[in-house]
């Protein structure tokens, strides 16, 4: 992305979000919070980054969206709900990807749905093929885990780990809960917690003495909270 010397606007992301109304499914807010349609379909880029789990506040109290970071011809992050159609269809397509398709432009489209429903399709711009996803069984989708498989899987490509988290849409739930694990063993490891201090907090916190075993619902709440710890 090529850099522009002399005055301009302040070098931060563009936030845009996702709504379906009339033309068009997704805007940008200005800077007095008017709404700007994009009625542009697609957003070509590199993802650099994804939050599962960003915690928002707004008139109705604390909501829960998904915020995935790409890098187009500026710094972008797409904000839609964490339980929305478009950001279901999100995951499903990025856990179908692989590490190294993850590493290449990806062009990130909405598709209007009935009512207010607003579909995401991911598509490879150099053949125009799209990410193939089903939807048989979404109801029954373990989205938190769906979202974490992800968010590791784009992270760890990120923070140029020599030896990637390899996670795929055929990853078995124990394998899930092993890479978890190791998760919060680097975290561990950066905090310099002692083996005494991790026993006495998972028990005090989940009634346990040993991270194996956790639910993959506590394991990604300890996840947080080390995470905290370490910001």
């Amino acid at each position: 992305m090529e850099v522009k010397l002399g005055f301009g606007s302040i070098p931060k992301p563009q936030y845009v979000f996702v709504k379906k109304d009339n033309d068009y499914c997704w805007y940008i807010l200005s800077e007095d919070d008017r709404k700007i349609p994009i009625h542009d379909k697609a957003l070509t880029g590199v993802i650099n980054g994804i939050e599962i789990d960003k915690q928002v506040e707004t008139t109705f109290g604390g909501v829960g969206k998904i915020d995935l970071s790409i890098l187009a011809d500026k710094p972008y992050i797409i904000r839609s709900g964490k339980d929305s159609y478009f950001s279901k269809s999100l995951l499903l397509s990025l856990d179908a990807l692989t590490s190294e398709q993850l590493r290449n432009p990806l062009t990130i489209s909405v598709r209007p749905g009935d009512s207010n429903v607003v579909f995401c399709n991911i598509f490879d711009p150099v053949t125009y093929r799209s990410v193939g996803v089903s939807w048989d069984g979404h109801r029954e989708n373990n989205w938190q885990v769906i979202g974490q498989k992800v968010s590791l899987k784009i992270n760890s490509i990120q923070n140029l780990n020599p030896e990637p988290i390899q996670i795929s849409s055929n990853t078995t739930t124990s394998e899930i809960h092993s890479v978890l694990i190791a998760q919060t063993d680097r975290y561990l490891t950066q905090l310099n917690w002692t083996p005494e201090q991790g026993r006495e907090y998972l028990q005090q916190k989940y009634d346990k003495r040993s991270r194996l075993q956790l639910t993959d619902t506590e394991v990604l709440d300890f996840i947080d909270y080390l995470k905290l710890q370490l910001t």
